[in-house]
């Protein structure tokens, strides 16, 4: 694995980190872009060889990709979309600025960066880009209108750049990881309380309940650590023909069946009642 080159977004923590420290544990090289320059040295200090990048900047974006590419010759294996964020709050809550926000950040950047690493594949014959995806994906819950939607986007984009990809030899998978153990609440959290009015909210009545489960440190039903995703991202990495989805706990494997069984209004019926009828 030791000339197998990798770029992972989001490694500050979670998910992110478990893939690039476990990653380079296996013989690949892995680079770890972090958003905060405070996260390179901590990267740094276990081994790792780590960049800043933020997902919200096209020049942080350029910047990083020319530096990764001049490091590896222009040869790269794989791309890892992890980077992402949650920002909570009742769709009508909502501004632009902080709905453009999410987008930047999870869909546009992600995009961006995977359009620049295209060609590399592109030219060397193979590639591989997995996409770190959710649960929230696959059907929505109430008050995570704003991930719901990037996430559904994320799907739709890969789905359709494998489409495009087809008979290249660069292979696009989508992992749909359940609740994870991360900091993915706390970092919610903090994106709630800078961007949503909670005080002048049609559901203010509700959102002390929202915050109350942000906040909270008790692991959510079915969490899982972050290793049942490398477990997955492995296989999509190493596997002859890796598959076009994976899915990762419990939650993701029944709505996913759920979506395809239930009518409309009884799936709506379901995703109330698991969301506290989008009040929890």
């Amino acid at each position: 694995m030791k000339h197998k080159n990798i770029v992972i977004t989001g490694c500050s923590s979670g998910i992110g980190r478990c893939l690039a420290v476990n990653l380079h544990k296996r013989g690949y090289r892995v680079f770890a872009t972090v958003r905060h320059a405070k996260d390179v040295a901590t990267l740094a200090q276990l081994g790792l060889e780590s960049l800043p990048l933020d997902l919200a900047s096209s020049e942080s974006i350029r910047r990083a990709v020319d530096e990764i590419l001049a490091r590896t010759q222009g040869k790269l294996y794989a791309l890892i979309n992890n980077g992402a964020y949650g920002q909570p709050g009742a769709v009508e809550d909502l501004t632009r600025d902080t709905l453009r926000k999410q987008f930047e950040t999870n869909l546009f950047g992600t995009q961006e960066l995977t359009n620049r690493l295209i060609p590399v594949f592109r030219a060397q014959g193979d590639g591989r880009i997995i996409q770190i995806s959710s649960v929230l994906g696959i059907v929505c819950l109430a008050y995570r209108g704003a991930y719901n939607a990037t996430k559904f986007a994320l799907e739709a984009l890969s789905d359709t750049l494998r489409l495009e990809l087809y008979g290249t030899n660069i292979h696009v998978a989508l992992v749909e990881p359940g609740p994870i153990a991360s900091r993915f609440r706390e970092n919610a959290n903090q994106a709630f309380l800078a961007n949503i009015d909670r005080a002048h909210s049609a559901h203010r009545q509700y959102y002390a309940r929202v915050e109350q489960r942000l906040g909270g440190t008790r692991p959510l039903p079915f969490t899982l650590p972050p290793e049942a995703v490398l477990k997955k991202v492995i296989h999509a990495l190493e596997a002859r023909r890796p598959k076009i989805r994976y899915s990762i706990t419990l939650p993701t494997y029944l709505f996913a069946v759920l979506r395809r069984l239930l009518p409309h209004r009884w799936l709506d019926w379901v995703l109330r009642n698991v969301s506290g009828g989008g009040k929890t």
